[in-house]
């Protein structure tokens, strides 16, 4: 921080003295996403998965219908829009401080005469002009902040977009993993219900005892038990679902679970199209550049600044003769001033600014950081919920075959008893219903992929 010393009589040298007040120039910012930010994932690919729009990215009609319905009635939509709108206004003011203002007036003054002297009447219809040069480029930085904010409001617009279509996909396919998971839910109590029914007759013929057929019938209503609780979370990622659209709570028509293909050829691309493709990257970087331009208006405010007014129209001593006789005046000005008395006002001014600077500076880090993240912890999971399905798929095979010889060795045969039957049908059930929750990983990982690349606004 500099500092200056006043010198009587020295007015020109102080106001030199003063323009380079107190003022350490901030390095422009530097916007780069290291191609290490995606951990271990290839980024020698350009081609980004993002570029694909919403509508090519999910195929299922009904899931279409539903963006298509949230995008149109969301209340945080709305809300974005509005802010854009606002920041949209503030940039179209920025632009005005850069032209002359012009008023136009009409005043009247009535005094006493002291003893002869004075004009009892004055009258004038008048225009009058004020500029303030921008020498130093403050009102140029004002605008191109103002500019910054209104293309940060409109990536939070498209963030606010991308979140909600990756909510409404993924719970959407939660919506239809519940549907899932209720018909294997109920499919296997039809069976124990049928297999408690044969239970019961080969307790009559003495082929089991009474403690199986009690096991049977207790494992009959443990799968039962648990249907109420998946109805419920049906009914709730409706309403979820109902919310996000901005209307009231209702029936969601959908498709069928085992009809989602949502296996597209996963490309992130490099980690500089963040800087392009995700909106709060996006945000976050404008957001940074307006304060950018504002610490050098908040610098520029210690400078001396040029005023240039005009006046000019039509006086007269009787309201009569202004309109029939007026006599014309004008009067041109042009004043310096220096703020000399507002020094600490504008230096705290000044170090506001840069705090709100050094501020953005650290949440656009945070916010790409928290995006290479993303990017690669969803591109793992899918992988991982890849890896489950093959490994579910052989474990469930398996598990089928052990409830099929089971009941049959339990039928025919004295070498099993019921606790074996009822050890593989709940083992079964379980992995049946942990491979719908596999499926649904993958999904959902394709969905966060997606959003965390920025995809969705398109």
């Amino acid at each position: 921080m500099c500092h200056y010393k006043y010198t009587n009589g020295k007015v020109f040298i102080t106001l030199l003295m003063i323009m380079m007040t107190s003022c350490s120039v901030l390095e422009k910012p530097d916007f780069t996403a290291d191609n290490s930010l995606y951990r271990e994932l290839d980024t020698s690919d350009t081609v980004n998965m993002a570029e694909v729009p919403w509508r090519e990215m999910f195929t299922d009609t009904y899931l279409q219908n539903i963006i298509e319905r949230a995008i149109n009635n969301n209340p945080d939509v709305q809300t974005a829009m509005a802010r854009m709108q606002k920041a949209a206004a503030a940039f179209r003011q920025s632009g005005a401080e850069l032209f002359p203002s012009l008023n136009t007036g009409i005043s009247a003054a009535y005094q006493s005469k002291n003893e002869g002297f004075g004009l009892p009447e004055s009258y004038q219809v008048y225009g009058s002009t004020s500029w303030e040069a921008d020498i130093w480029g403050k009102y140029r930085s004002s605008k191109r902040a103002a500019r910054a904010a209104l293309i940060a409001s409109e990536a939070f617009r498209r963030a606010v977009i991308t979140d909600l279509v990756s909510s409404v996909a993924s719970n959407y396919y939660t919506l239809l993993a519940l549907d899932k998971q209720l018909s294997i839910t109920e499919q296997t109590l039809d069976r124990r219900i049928r297999n408690v029914e044969v239970m019961e007759v080969m307790k009559q013929n003495d082929v089991i005892t009474g403690a199986d057929l009690v096991l049977s019938q207790a494992n009959r209503y443990s799968a039962e038990v648990t249907i109420p609780d998946l109805k419920q979370r049906i009914y709730e990622t409706e309403n979820t679902l109902s919310l996000l659209m901005g209307e009231n709570p209702g029936n969601i028509e959908r498709g069928s679970f085992d009809d989602q293909d949502l296996s597209p050829e996963l490309k992130t691309g490099i980690p500089a199209q963040l800087l392009s493709n995700r909106p709060d990257v996006i945000e976050a970087e404008f957001r940074l550049r307006s304060f950018y331009e504002m610490t050098k208006v908040a610098r520029r405010n210690f400078y001396p600044s040029l005023n240039i007014t005009g006046r000019t129209g039509y006086t007269e001593t009787g309201l009569s003769a202004l309109f029939n006789n007026p006599v014309f005046f004008w009067n041109i000005t042009g004043t310096i001033l220096q703020p000399v008395f507002n020094y600490g006002l504008n230096r705290q001014r000044f170090i506001s600014a840069k705090a709100d600077f050094f501020e953005s500076q650290a949440a656009f880090r945070k916010t790409l950081l928290n995006a290479g993240a993303e990017v690669a912890n969803s591109f793992h999971a899918y992988r991982a919920a890849s890896d489950k399905i093959t490994l579910r798929n052989s474990q469930i095979g398996y598990l089928e075959k052990a409830v099929e010889y089971t009941n049959e060795l339990l039928r025919y045969t004295s070498n099993t008893s019921y606790i074996d039957v009822l050890t593989s049908e709940v083992n079964l059930l379980s992995a049946q219903l942990a491979g719908v929750n596999d499926r649904l990983q993958q999904l959902q990982s394709v969905v966060d992929l997606y959003r965390s690349l920025g995809g969705g606004w398109r």
